[in-house]
C-alpha cells in the first residue's frame, strides 16, 4: 500500500499557487477530515481563526480560502466540520476590510442556501454582528465616535442586510426564522449605548427594508418593549415630590423666559439646567433610553416622508396597548406616539384619540379605562397639533359616557365603586383647563361646549368635584367663573388639608389619579422633537391673567390662535434645537408664571390658600413615588 499523502497548506509567506489548485487542497482537506486526516483540515480552520492585524498576503490567503469553501460548500458536514463552522460563524466582519467582507457572506449565502441546517447558524452570525464583537468594545466605543468609524459602521450594516436580502431570495421562509433569532439576541438594557443604538438601528433597517412587509411589525413591537424596560428602570424615587404648595403648571420647568423664581430643594436652588443634571445627568439608563427614542424619531419622520408612517403607526397603535398603556411606571416611551400624531394629526392622531376613547368607554378593566382618559386628556391638552374643533367633539363623547353613568347611580359616594367615572370626569375638568378659552373664542365651539352637560356631572350626588384632585378642580372651578360659563359649587374640600379623604382614595393603590402621560418630557434629545408641537402650560392664556390688558390681545388674534387649538403666547418655544440638545442657557425660567392661578405673595409658599390648590406638580414624569 502507497503511503499516505500529506496534505500541507502552502507557505502563506509564498503565495506561488492558483486559486484552482488551492480549492483543490480545500476540498481535499474537508474529505480528509472525514476519514480522520486532520493535518491540513486543522490550518484551514487556523486560517479562519486568524484576524489580527492581518498583513496583505495573509489578507489574500484569507479571502481565496473563504472562496474556495463557497464552491465546496457541498463537502461540509455539520457533525464532521464542527471546529471550521464555528470558527466561520465566529467571523465579525467588524474586524476585516470589504474583501474578506464580501468572500466571507457570499460563504454564508451558498450554506444557507445549501441546507436547512444552515440557515438558522447563518443568521444567527449576521445577527451577531449588527454591534461589534464584545472583546473589542472599549475600541470600537472609540472609533464609532469618529468619521472612519461611522464610514466603517455604513459598510457592515450594508453588507449584512444585503445579505439577509439575497438569503431571503433564496430561502423564502428565512425572514420567519430570522424574527425571533433577532428578537431573541436584542440586547438587554445594561448594554453599552452605542451597542445597543446599533442595534437598534439595524432592527429599524430590517423594518423598513426589502423584507418590512415579514418582519416589521415584529421589529417595531420589539424595540416598543425595550423601551419600556429602560422607562420602569429609571428610579424617580429621589425626585421631587407632589407637596401641595407647588402645582403640576407652577413645576413644568420649560419656559424659555427670564426669571427670578427657582425652585429650592434641600437648600439648594434648582433650575430645570440643575434638575436635568441632578437627576438624569449620568444616568446610563435614561441616556440609552434617550438614544433610541431620537432613533425611533428619526424612522418616523423617515416613514412619514416615504408614505409608510399610517401602516408602521398601526403597529405601533397595537403595541401601546398591550405595554405603554398598561405599564403605569411609563415616563417616556409614551411620546413615541406622541411624534407620531404630530407627523400626521388627521390620520394617526385621530386614530390615537380614538382609541383611547373606544377603550375608556368599552374596555371591560377599570384600570385600563381610567388610564386610557387619563392618556386621552393629557393628549387634548397638549397636543398643540389637535384642532379645537376636534377636542370638542372628544369631550362631548367623554361628557355623555359620564352623564349616561350618572343616569344609573343613587348617589353612593364611592371613590373605589366609581373610580372609571371619577376618571372622566377628572379628564374632562383637565382638558377645559387647557382649552376651554380656545374653544370659547369660535362661537360654533362656545355654543358645543355649552350645550354639554358639564354643570348636571359636577353636580350630580355622586359628587365628582369632592373626589377628583382638589388641585384640578379649584383651576377648574376658577377658569369657569372667570369666563361665566358653568356655574360650579365652591368644593368641600378642607383647605388645611393636603386633599380629602375621597380624593386620597381615588384610584386605589396604582394612584392613577394623579397620571398625566404627556408632561413636559425631560429627556434632553427627545424633548426637542416634541417641543414645536407641545402645549406648556405658560402658553395658556387663562382670561382672568392681568397680562391679558398688559400685552393688548385682540380677539381677533386670539380667534386665529383657536383656528390651531390652542390659544398661546408665541414665545419662542416651539423651535427645533440643534445638535440633540436643548439650550440649556434659556432653562432658568420663570416657574411662577408657569401657573394660571395668581399667587398671594404673603405666603410663604407663594400661595396662600390658593397656592395649596394648585394642580399637582409634575417635575417628575407621569407617575408618583408611591407607586414606584
Amino acid at each position: 500500500m502507497a503511503p499516505k499523502q500529506a496534505h500541507v497548506l502552502p507557505d502563506m509567506e509564498e503565495l506561488s499557487f492558483t486559486d484552482s489548485e488551492l480549492d483543490y487542497h480545500v476540498r481535499n482537506a474537508l474529505k480528509a477530515a472525514v476519514q480522520g486526516d486532520c493535518d491540513f483540515y486543522n490550518q484551514l480552520v487556523a486560517v479562519m481563526h486568524h484576524k489580527d492585524q492581518l498583513v496583505p498576503e495573509e489578507v489574500a490567503l484569507l479571502v481565496t480560502c473563504l472562496k474556495a469553501l463557497t464552491g465546496a460548500v457541498s463537502c461540509i458536514h455539520i457533525v464532521h466540520h464542527q471546529s471550521l463552522l464555528a470558527a466561520i460563524f465566529g467571523m465579525s466582519l467588524w474586524n476585516y476590510g470589504t474583501d474578506v467582507m464580501d468572500a466571507l457572506v457570499e460563504l454564508l449565502i451558498s450554506l444557507a442556501a445549501s441546507s436547512g441546517d444552515y440557515v438558522d447558524l447563518c443568521l444567527e452570525m449576521i445577527v451577531s454582528n449588527f454591534i461589534p464583537p464584545p472583546s473589542s468594545s472599549s475600541y470600537f466605543i472609540e472609533l464609532l465616535k469618529q468619521p472612519r468609524g461611522l464610514a466603517k459602521k455604513g459598510q457592515v450594516l450594508d453588507c449584512l442586510h444585503s445579505t439577509l436580502k439575497d438569503i431571503a431570495n433564496l430561502v423564502p421562509l428565512s425572514p420567519l426564522r430570522l424574527e425571533k433569532i433577532v428578537r431573541d439576541r436584542m440586547p438587554n438594557i445594561y448594554t453599552k449605548e452605542p451597542f445597543i443604538v446599533i442595534y437598534v438601528e439595524n432592527m429599524l433597517k430590517l423594518e423598513s427594508g426589502a423584507m418590512h412587509e415579514l418582519v416589521g411589525s415584529t421589529m417595531l413591537v420589539a424595540i416598543m418593549d425595550r423601551l419600556i424596560d429602560l422607562d420602569v428602570e429609571i428610579a424617580w424615587d429621589d425626585i421631587l415630590q407632589d407637596d401641595f404648595c407647588k402645582g403640576i403648571f407652577d413645576m413644568e420647568l420649560e419656559d424659555l423666559e427670564k426669571t427670578d423664581y427657582h425652585v429650592q430643594q434641600d437648600g439648594d436652588e434648582l433650575t430645570r439646567e440643575s434638575f436635568i443634571q441632578r437627576f438624569l445627568g449620568g444616568n446610563l439608563i435614561a441616556e440609552k433610553l434617550d438614544s433610541l427614542m431620537v432613533l425611533t424619531f428619526e424612522h418616523l419622520t423617515s416613514c412619514s416622508e416615504s408614505g409608510r408612517l399610517i401602516q408602521v403607526f398601526e403597529t405601533l397603535i397595537h403595541s401601546f396597548q398591550k405595554t405603554v398603556l398598561t405599564a403605569y411606571k411609563s415616563k417616556f416611551t409614551q411620546f413615541v406616539m406622541f411624534y407620531a400624531c404630530s407627523l400626521d394629526p388627521e390620520n394617526c392622531g385621530k386614530i390615537f384619540a380614538s382609541t383611547l376613547l373606544e377603550i375608556f368607554v368599552s374596555s371591560i378593566y377599570p384600570e385600563w379605562r381610567m388610564s386610557a382618559v387619563a392618556y386621552l386628556a393629557s393628549y387634548l391638552a397638549r397636543a398643540k397639533f389637535v384642532s379645537a374643533s376636534f377636542v370638542a367633539a372628544t369631550l362631548e363623547s367623554i361628557v355623555n359616557w359620564c352623564y349616561d353613568y350618572c343616569k344609573d347611580q343613587d348617589g353612593d359616594l364611592n371613590p373605589r365603586a366609581h373610580k372609571v367615572f371619577y376618571a372622566g370626569c377628572q379628564a374632562i375638568m383637565y382638558v377645559l383647563c387647557f382649552r376651554m378659552r380656545s374653544m370659547l373664542s369660535i362661537p360654533r365651539l362656545k355654543s358645543q361646549l355649552l350645550l354639554m352637560r358639564v354643570e348636571n356631572i359636577l353636580g350630580h350626588p355622586l359628587n365628582p368635584l369632592q373626589v377628583c384632585l382638589p388641585s384640578i378642580v379649584e383651576e377648574f372651578r376658577r377658569l369657569a367663573k372667570a369666563n361665566n360659563v358653568f356655574t360650579v359649587p365652591e368644593t368641600f374640600v378642607d383647605y388645611g388639608l393636603l386633599e380629602s379623604e375621597c380624593s386620597r382614595a381615588f384610584g386605589g393603590v396604582e394612584r392613577l389619579d394623579m397620571f398625566f402621560p404627556f408632561d413636559p418630557c425631560l429627556l434632553r434629545k427627545s424633548d426637542r422633537y416634541i417641543r414645536p408641537n407641545f402645549v406648556y402650560w405658560s402658553m395658556v392664556r387663562s382670561t382672568y391673567d392681568e397680562d391679558d390688558e398688559e400685552e393688548g390681545t385682540s380677539d381677533e388674534d386670539i380667534a386665529d390662535a383657536s383656528e390651531n387649538g390652542m390659544n398661546i403666547v408665541d414665545d419662542g418655544s416651539a423651535r427645533n434645537f440643534g445638535e440633540g440638545f436643548l439650550d440649556l442657557d434659556e432653562f432658568d425660567t420663570s416657574l411662577d408664571k408657569m401657573s394660571i392661578t395668581p399667587r398671594d405673595s404673603s405666603s410663604k409658599y407663594g400661595g396662600g390658600i390658593r397656592g395649596f390648590m394648585q394642580m399637582p406638580s409634575r417635575i417628575r414624569p407621569s407617575t408618583n413615588p408611591e407607586s414606584l
